[in-house]
């Protein structure tokens, strides 16, 4: 691999292999996790195969539920409460997309902020503006574990983050100020993103346009994560998957660019895996497990 590449799958074993060990300093798992998939979701298979798998080797059990696609609203949503009162459950990974008829954000409400292993709540996304970091959103919290396998000085780094959603840009952002980065957001609305990139350490961009980011947006030296994953169709008419980075024009201008795909994905991945163990020992102490 290119020496510039992050090397993600590298990052998400250290990850894994720290939360196996941290599972065992607790005496292993006191539960599972529940992976929820709602209908007939074959897009997601690959997934939640890569969550079984990363389960696996955390050492934690991974239950992988699959409920009808005709379940109503007030049906899933009463058996998610029953898993929020059972001990035996660690954490819930509801799996996207639903039905139509399924209000994801309703669904994701009512998972108890404890057991929300991916940080989808808003009491959990809430949490990260008082520096609350434990179950913070993990593709966020993998784009900012990336920024640290550089090596790069947090402190009064000036960052950029392309993208403001919900569930990725706001939490990064209050990621990085927790660790004493400089950040500033860019959306639909900025005016010149260009003028922002060109004057950042460090670019996260999530938007979801293939190679939105030229080599000409990038300060030399930077370190570029993309959080970006797109399909395309070549002229033969082949598919691949890119980022939201022209990688190859990139890469002669940062230091640091993670690929796609190979990146942030494996570490989103990995951090689920960590926010399991971090559930459990906020479990532990509010008394609900032992």
């Amino acid at each position: 691999m290119d020496p510039r590449f992050i090397d993600g799958k590298s990052v998400a074993a250290r990850v894994l292999q720290e939360t196996r060990e941290g599972f065992t300093e607790l005496g292993g798992p006191s539960g599972r996790l529940v992976s929820i998939s709602i209908g007939d979701n074959p897009e997601v298979a690959v997934y939640i195969r890569n969550q079984a798998r990363a389960a696996e080797r955390a050492g934690v059990p991974f239950d992988d539920q699959f409920w009808p696609g005709d379940l109503s609203q007030e049906e899933c949503k009463s058996r998610i409460v029953e898993m929020n009162d059972d001990p035996g459950v660690i954490g819930i990974i509801l799996q996207r997309p639903v039905p139509d008829h399924i209000n994801v954000r309703s669904l994701q409400s009512a998972i108890h902020p404890l057991k929300d292993v991916e940080g989808m709540n808003p009491a959990s996304i809430g949490n990260i503006v008082y520096n609350d970091l434990a179950l913070a959103p993990c593709t966020a919290a993998a784009s900012v574990e990336l920024i640290k396998e550089t090596g790069l000085q947090m402190e009064g780094m000036e960052v950029v983050m392309i993208g403001h959603s919900e569930i990725v840009g706001k939490p990064a952002a209050f990621l990085l100020m927790a660790e004493g980065a400089t950040v500033t957001v860019c959306h639909h609305m900025t005016r010149s993103v260009a003028a922002h990139s060109r004057r950042a350490d460090a670019v996260l961009v999530a938007v979801g346009i293939p190679h939105f980011l030229k080599a000409d947006m990038v300060k030399p030296g930077a370190a570029v994560i993309d959080i970006g994953i797109n399909q395309i169709t070549d002229d033969e008419g082949n598919t691949k998957i890119v980022g939201d980075v022209d990688t190859e024009a990139v890469m002669e201008v940062a230091s640091w660019v993670t690929p796609v795909p190979g990146g942030v994905g494996p570490v989103t991945v990995s951090i689920l895996m960590r926010n399991a163990l971090m559930a459990q020992r906020r479990q532990r102490e509010v008394g609900w497990i032992s």
